[in-house]
C-alpha cells in the first residue's frame, strides 16, 4: 500500500483530504502519526511559498509524497491583508483578537468596499517528481460589521457570503465544504493528482 502524508495535525482538515483517496490503495498519514516531526518555519511571503516550505520539509524528512496547504484571508480595502499573516494578525493564533483587529481596521468602511476572499493553496510534493503539483481555491465574500454564527473558526463569523445570505460561521460544515476555499482546492487536487504522481 502506497503512503501519502498530509502535513497537518488537524484531524478535521485531514478528513477533508482523505476523502479524495481510495483508502484500499493508499495509507494516508498526518503529522500526528509520525515520529520526530521537524519544526516548520513559515517564512514565505505568499501562501504558495509557505505551503511549499511545509510540503518539502516533511517530504525530505520522511521521503514520502506530501500534501501541505496554506490559507488565509485577503481584504481588498486593506491591500490584501491580513494575507499570509492571517493566523497571527493580532499576535499569536488568537481568533477573537484577530477578528477585533480586522473590524477596527475596517472601521467606517462602507459595506460595498469590504470585499474579501478566503484563499487556500495546496502543494503536493513527491520525491520522485521534480515538479510540485500546485492548486488554488478561493471563495469570495465581504467582511460583515459584526460576527454572526457559531460554526467554523478564525474569520468565519465575519466572512459574509452574499450568495448564501449568511456568514461562513452560520453554514453547516457539510455545506461549507462544498463552497469553501479549501474544499474548492481539494476538488482541483482530486482531478489532477493521479496524472501527476510518480511512484
Amino acid at each position: 500500500m502506497q503512503e501519502i502524508i498530509i502535513a497537518t495535525s488537524n484531524p478535521n482538515k485531514a478528513k477533508e483530504f482523505r476523502s479524495i483517496f481510495d483508502t484500499d490503495k493508499y495509507e494516508i498519514k498526518t503529522l500526528l502519526d509520525l515520529p520526530d516531526v521537524p519544526e516548520i518555519r513559515e517564512t514565505g511571503d505568499t501562501f504558495q511559498e509557505n505551503a511549499t516550505i511545509k510540503a518539502h520539509t516533511v517530504m525530505e524528512k520522511y521521503h514520502l509524497p506530501t500534501i501541505a496547504d496554506d490559507s488565509g484571508l485577503e481584504v481588498d480595502e486593506l491591500f490584501g491583508q491580513p494575507g499570509v499573516r492571517s493566523a497571527r494578525y493580532a499576535g499569536d493564533h488568537n481568533d477573537a483578537a484577530n477578528n477585533a483587529k480586522l473590524l477596527s481596521n475596517l472601521g467606517g468602511i462602507p459595506e460595498e468596499k469590504r470585499s474579501a476572499r478566503f484563499v487556500t493553496v495546496l502543494v503536493f510534493a513527491n520525491p520522485n517528481n521534480p515538479e510540485d503539483l500546485v492548486v488554488e481555491g478561493e471563495v469570495k465574500g465581504r467582511i460583515a460589521n459584526f460576527p454572526e454564527g457559531d460554526n467554523g473558526f478564525g474569520y468565519d463569523p465575519l466572512f459574509y457570503v452574499p450568495e448564501l445570505g449568511k456568514t461562513m460561521a452560520e453554514v453547516p460544515m457539510e455545506e461549507k465544504n462544498k463552497i469553501s476555499h479549501r474544499g474548492n482546492a481539494i476538488r482541483k487536487l482530486e482531478s489532477k493528482w493521479q496524472d501527476w504522481i510518480i511512484w
